[in-house]
């Protein structure tokens, strides 16, 4: 199982082509920096308008740079096709990910018993561990608390799930009524309350550009010092919300931009780079913290 601070991690182009080099170094700098996983194309990664070529190799990069680390591979294999996310899964499985972070089909907007029968087989024909991921502002539907319970149930696999609806409400029912079900946080911004609801890890956007933050955070609630965790989750308050002042992952790739952690700040149509006045949001909100190269 994969548990613990991870980032969901942005993929650097350059000539609208991925950019290899600069993508094995921010990993390793997630390493660096005491994340516990990273989480090649998700939703961050830019994985839809990734081509599967592109995709598969992304998910090979991350597995061979974190090889030997101790840092493990949580792969986005989500699709809104059931069976492209079989194949990706499969694929995932066979290069030597930990586990997969698996999306709900976005834009068809399946029942609850679609999306029953969507995760059953991508879970079936793998025998390595399955997040759920709920993002229901992206993908339009949403995993109701019945449903999640019902295939962690049936899939022995479905371990966790990561939850970016953003209601509190929801959390705390997932953790009362789904205890052995990993519960993750999807969003920075309530990171802390989530972990303080018996979360087990968070999945981070923030953490491409503070992963030793992030992993601060994420440890010292684990173990149970929830002052220090609060402590830095306040601290985030700031980036954590102007990170979202555009759609993911349009800020965040800026901040990297501005930081010198990327050379070149290039995303994929339909994406495209933030206004000037959130791009100078984001430069004033930057100067509040340290970036580490």
């Amino acid at each position: 199982m994969v548990f613990g601070a991870m980032s969901a991690l942005i993929t650097p182009f350059k000539d609208n082509k991925v950019d290899f080099e600069t993508y094995e170094r921010l990993i390793k700098r997630q390493i660096a920096y005491g994340m516990d996983a990273c989480v090649p194309v998700g939703t961050t990664g830019e994985s839809a308008t990734l081509s599967h070529k592109e995709h598969m190799e992304c998910i090979e990069a991350a597995v061979e740079v974190c090889k030997g680390s101790g840092v493990k591979v949580l792969a986005g294999a989500g699709s809104n096709s059931t069976n492209e996310a079989k194949e990706l899964a499969l694929f995932a499985q066979k290069c030597g990910a930990d586990a997969l972070l698996c999306v709900t089909p976005y834009y068809n907007k399946p029942t609850q018993n679609g999306l029953f029968e969507h995760y059953k087989a991508v879970a079936h024909a793998v025998d390595i561990p399955v997040m759920l991921y709920n993002v229901p502002s992206r993908t339009g539907v949403n995993i109701e608390l019945e449903t999640a319970k019902a295939l962690h149930e049936e899939c022995k696999n479905i371990y966790a799930i990561k939850e970016a609806a953003g209601l509190m409400d929801r959390v705390v029912a997932f953790a009362a009524k789904t205890p052995t079900l990993a519960l993750f946080s999807g969003e920075d911004m309530i990171n802390f309350p989530i972990l303080a609801n018996n979360g087990k890890g968070v999945v981070s956007v923030t953490g491409n550009l503070l992963p030793q933050d992030i992993a601060d955070l994420t440890h010292y609630a684990i173990k149970g010092d929830m002052q220090k965790s609060y402590e830095i989750n306040t601290r985030l308050y700031e980036i954590n919300r102007v990170l979202f002042c555009e759609s993911n992952p349009i800020p965040i790739k800026a901040a990297m931009f501005l930081t010198g952690l990327l050379q070149n700040l290039e995303y994929r149509l339909p994406l495209v780079a933030p206004s000037k006045e959130n791009m100078a949001k984001i430069q004033a909100i930057l100067e509040q913290y340290e970036v580490k190269s």
